[in-house]
């Protein structure tokens, strides 16, 4: 009997007759409630409509086993994932990953939602499948997999972004991610060809496509703070309501203020910590309480020589999902919750979107506004964070005195002076060297070093290379600019120790636009040598500008490219204008703001009660300027 009812219901699907198949496979299911039934019934909820029910079906089909239980789980997968199930639709990918890696249309909604989630290193497994599928929307997710994970990006990723763009060659957001390769290896042929067709786009208004730009990356190609704020691909979702909800929950404040920082660059090598440490350090334990919220990479940690309990109180957050970390934070009482990443690899963003402390603050990680996350202030300087910026951010500015950047005077050796024979350069030529990330060397800047080089004949380049292909590249550049192979030097990356002595060797730092050295310029000013840079337009391009000023060198900021190729030249040929600017820098180290951690706690210290004491008002956020302490009185301390 229950044979021919599953062939009535299944003759009536094939028929057409859904609602008839319906109400006999009902009647069935009473008595019969096998694998085969329910992948009808999913098929006749289907044709009707009900995708949700449909979903839950496959997944009681695939429950009762047989050769088609993955075939139906992973039919349940595409129906959850349609109907905004997205939780269901993971953890089902979850029980079936080989499949996944098998077939690009799973992998391209798990990625999806890794990629939504903020978790991209995971989404990598799927990178190679996705690009090789013959459907351009899995093409373009395996790039954006790529571009979401810069930091092992590999030669494949520049050609399936160049194919993606060949086949749709028109579409400026495939030539922004495109560009976003070539950066990353230098291709500076590529970039003059691709980019005039973006300021093109943009000249005539077109400015849609750049939220599919991601913010880190949109840094790097263009200065223009409103274009800076429409990158947003890889960001959290977020609305003004967000910050409205949040703003309502119930908190209770303490005799101390709760200082909480969130970061996977928890461990003493990374140039995060090599700035910040000391100030954690430093924090005046009688007035706040301090926790670090980390969720560095264990392989990293194994790297770390500190006793991290000196910094706060260490709560490891990376196994945690959100809520898990929401809740971690909110039974701790946060009252400042501190985003010490922003918009660059590996951050927790997603975590300032849930309403998890009454004060959120961006300070240091990120050199802009870190827009769609719910935040109250960006921590910058007079400098960084001029008037004019504020229609471009979301936060409300709180600047610091004197410099946002805080250094480590303490933690970090002095340079030891290292001769230029010693690392490879020519005894008697002038070295002027860029010790920036090789993103950051634009063609413009390529093109004024080779005049500044033209202009100083008995001078050479050294260059910091990122990797083969980018030496290769800006080779070819400066070939082709005219400078002779002999006067260009590379360099690779070294410890951090050996680092600092060979900055000694060079005699001028030359620094890149729109984005400026940030820790490597600091890091060439306390090893003496003197940095050129130009005023900027936004956050990334004017953090050379603030650490100058803090180390009493305003000189060496020139204001447009003629006059930082005039000044370069200038301080070749006049050597007691050098020598007098690096005896300012050896004078200045141990008395200026820029190297003085103590100084800058206390004015950070004074930042967070001042934001403290409004929101205790019940006063929304507000532009807020720290007043400068008294001056020190000599050197500081270091050991």
């Amino acid at each position: 009997m229950n044979e021919i009812t599953y062939a009535a219901a299944s003759k009536q699907y094939r028929t057409g007759h859904y609602t008839a198949s319906l109400s006999t496979l009902n009647r069935l299911l009473d008595v019969q409630r096998d694998a085969r039934t329910y992948t009808l019934l999913a098929k006749t909820l289907l044709q009707l409509g009900l995708k949700q029910e449909a979903a839950n079906s496959y997944k009681l089909a695939a429950e009762q086993g047989g050769q088609h239980a993955e075939e139906n789980i992973s039919e349940a997968i595409k129906l959850y994932f349609a109907c905004g199930e997205k939780d269901r639709a993971l953890a089902l990918a979850n029980s079936i990953l080989s499949r996944v890696r098998r077939q690009p249309d799973l992998a391209y909604i798990v990625s999806s939602l890794l990629l939504e989630r903020q978790q991209a290193r995971l989404a990598r497994v799927f990178k190679d499948l996705l690009i090789k599928s013959d459907v351009l929307e899995h093409m373009q997710l395996g790039a954006r997999i790529s571009l979401n994970t810069w930091d092992v990006f590999d030669p494949s990723d520049i050609e399936t972004a160049r194919v993606l763009l060949s086949r749709l060659p028109r579409n400026q957001s495939i030539r922004l991610m495109y560009l976003t390769f070539c950066r990353e290896h230098s291709k500076f042929d590529s970039v003059e060809r691709h980019q005039p067709l973006i300021d093109a786009a943009i000249a005539e208004g077109d400015t849609s496509f750049i939220q599919n730009d991601g913010t880190f990356f949109n840094l790097h190609w263009t200065g223009d703070e409103h274009l800076n704020q429409l990158a947003r691909s890889n960001t959290p979702f977020f609305s003004p309501e967000i910050t409205k909800l949040r703003r309502q929950v119930p908190h209770s404040w303490s005799s101390k203020i709760r200082i909480g920082y969130v970061s996977s660059d928890l461990f003493d090598k990374h140039a995060t910590m090599k700035l910040i440490r000391r100030v954690l350090e430093l924090h005046d334990r009688d007035r706040f309480e301090v926790t670090l919220f980390c969720h560095t990479d264990p392989e990293m940690l194994k790297l770390n020589e500190a006793d991290r309990s000196l910094w706060g109180d260490v709560v490891t957050i990376r196994d945690m999902d959100d809520a898990e970390a929401i809740a971690e934070i909110r039974k701790r009482g946060i009252d400042i919750l501190v985003d010490l990443k922003g918009h660059t690899v590996g951050n927790r963003t997603a975590l300032f979107n849930r309403a998890a402390a009454p004060i959120q603050v961006a300070w240091l990680g990120f050199p802009g506004s870190t827009v769609n996350v719910d935040l109250d202030y960006a921590i910058g300087d007079k400098f960084v964070l001029p008037d004019s910026s504020k229609p471009h951010y979301y936060e409300k500015f709180c600047r610091l005195p004197e410099t946002y950047q805080p250094n480590d005077p303490v933690n970090r050796p002095l340079a030891k002076q290292t001769s230029k024979k010693d690392v490879g350069l020519p005894e008697d030529a002038f070295v002027f060297a860029s010790f920036n990330a090789n993103r950051k060397i634009t063609p413009p800047m390529i093109e004024m070093w080779a005049t500044i080089l033209k202009k100083v004949p008995n001078s050479v380049i050294w260059i910091l290379r990122n990797n083969k292909e980018s030496q290769t590249n800006i080779t070819s550049k400066l070939l082709s600019c005219g400078i002779a192979a002999k006067r260009i030097f590379f360099m690779q990356k070294l410890d951090f120790e050996l680092h600092l002595n060979r900055i000694t060797a060079a005699d001028v730092g030359l620094d890149t636009f729109p984005v400026n050295g940030h820790t490597t310029t600091s890091e060439q000013l306390w090893a003496g040598l003197p940095v050129l840079t130009i005023k900027g337009t936004n956050f990334a391009s004017r953090v050379s500008e603030s650490l100058l000023h803090a180390i009493g060198l305003p000189e060496l900021i020139a204001e447009d490219n003629d006059d930082y190729m005039r000044k370069a030249i200038e301080l070749a040929e006049q050597p007691e204008r050098l020598k007098a600017y690096r005896q300012r820098l050896e004078d200045n180290r141990l008395s200026s703001p820029l190297f003085d951690a103590e100084r800058l706690c206390r004015h950070l210290e004074t930042a967070y009660q001042m934001m403290v004491d409004r929101a205790k008002q019940g006063l929304e956020p507000d532009h807020l300027d720290v007043p400068c302490l008294p001056p020190r009185d000599g050197a500081f301390m270091v050991k």
